[in-house]
């Protein structure tokens, strides 16, 4: 059984750090894509961080270059998302998301999300 399952979100006052964790079961981590996805409050989908199966491929969203750095741990089969200088505007529902591309179709799931949010 495929489990994404997310911790780590919370209360951060802004300009503080907070690190949101995913750990992964159920499929082989290292052939996949891994990424954190965002809703805020009434907002859409906003694709925050990708890490590709070569750690060293990355990809953030303008809104966090500089301030978020994805990792992932092979040994945990885990994913981070370590976020720093938070904004107010950060404040979402952040979802791990693993995908895959197999003979032309996408294998993809989805974590429950966490909270996060940044108030004073």
């Amino acid at each position: 059984q495929v489990q994404l399952v997310e911790s780590g979100g919370g209360l951060v006052q802004p300009g503080g750090s907070l690190r949101v964790s995913c750990a992964a079961s159920g499929f082989t981590f290292i052939d996949y894509h891994l990424a954190w996805v965002r809703q805020a409050p009434g907002k859409g989908l906003e694709w925050v961080s990708r890490i590709s199966t070569d750690p060293s491929d990355t990809y953030y969203a303008d809104s966090v270059k500089g301030r978020f750095i994805i990792s992932r741990e092979y040994d945990k089969h885990a994913v981070n998302l370590q976020m720093n200088s938070l904004k107010p505007e950060d404040t979402a529902v952040y979802y791990c998301f693993a995908d895959l591309l197999v003979g032309g179709s996408w294998s993809s799931y989805w974590g429950q999300g966490t909270q996060v949010t940044v108030a004073s």
